[in-house]
């Protein structure tokens, strides 16, 4: 859903009826409560309520649209025009919540000094380096919530993301920026966490490990193990995968994109640990991925040397 039909919904809650526009007419969850639920029903101009729809409203909709109408006024983004996900929605708190706790300061800072585009802040927080381009009302929320006046827009992606540590011991590669947004544990045991950007990861032909063992964090699925690990050790050799230890996802009921059946050979048999081919068979079997920031890092780091 989008902000236009969460706001048509409480509209419909408030007063029982709304005009048609476009967005209501091609709405997936209007038409579902139409179409399935028969609790909305529409003329040629308005949606109206029928019997039953103020319960399936405050059953299954208003705490968010009360938590996301709260945050979207107080943060100074609740504007007339935006047509905000509510999965963006979800992010722009998650960004919130992480710079009130001080968790995403040290990544601001390397933000406003790499100078960094769009594209890679699109790609830290939305996890696609394409999705904010054209997005200017996003765009300007995440500026927004992150402090900063301005984000380069080019497409230059050559910049890797550090967190830094006292005395490191170790340093973990990450596919996802999850990890570097959490930094209490990494920090309080000397590891140092990369961020290169997913698949952008020429730049690590120029990476220094310094002599430290490196380890790779990723999701465990067909992008994250057969595209992008086999790229990460060709241009790092010593890297050693790390082995997951959340609980596995549906692919289906998750909507992931990264699919086992892309997969045309086992190019990353020879990579992995005989525990680690058990946990991919398992997964491709029963058509499930491993989301990287499920993972504790505490217990995928548990007997390596460096501790």
């Amino acid at each position: 859903m989008n902000w236009i039909e969460l706001r048509a919904l409480n509209s419909l809650y408030k007063t029982g009826e709304v005009k048609i526009n476009e967005t209501l007419k091609q709405s997936g969850e209007i038409n579902y409560l139409i179409n399935s639920l028969s609790v909305l029903d529409r003329s040629h101009t308005n949606v109206f309520v029928l019997e039953g729809f103020d319960k399936i409203y405050e059953k299954d909709y208003l705490e968010k649209y009360n938590q996301y109408v709260t945050f979207l006024t107080e943060n100074n983004l609740l504007k007339p025009w935006i047509r905000f996900d509510e999965k963006d929605i979800k992010i722009l708190i998650s960004i919130k919540e992480d710079m009130n706790n001080g968790n995403l300061e040290p990544l601001r800072q390397q933000i406003i000094k790499n100078e960094a585009t769009v594209r890679i802040v699109s790609l830290m927080f939305f996890k696609n380096e394409k999705y904010l381009l054209g997005k200017d009302a996003l765009i300007n929320a995440v500026k927004i919530l992150l402090d900063i006046e301005e984000l380069a827009d080019d497409k230059d992606l050559q910049y890797k993301y550090v967190l830094e540590c006292n005395s490191p011991k170790c340093i973990v590669l990450c596919e996802n920026i999850d990890f570097l947004k959490r930094p209490t544990f990494a920090r309080a045991n000397h590891i140092e966490l990369w961020y290169a950007g997913g698949k952008n990861i020429a730049k690590l032909d120029f990476a220094d490990t310094r002599g430290l063992p490196i380890y790779y964090s990723c999701d465990w699925d067909y992008d994250g193990l057969f595209i992008i690990y086999p790229l990460v050790k060709e241009k790092i050799p010593n890297i050693t995968l790390l082995t997951p230890n959340a609980a596995p996802k549906t692919i289906k009921e998750t909507e992931h994109l990264s699919r086992w059946e892309n997969i045309k050979d086992r190019n990353i048999d020879s990579l992995l640990t005989t525990e680690q081919k058990i946990i991919l068979d398992n997964l491709i079997q029963h058509d499930e991925w491993i989301i990287e920031e499920a993972n504790l890092l505490s217990e995928m780091l548990k007997g390596y040397e460096f501790n």
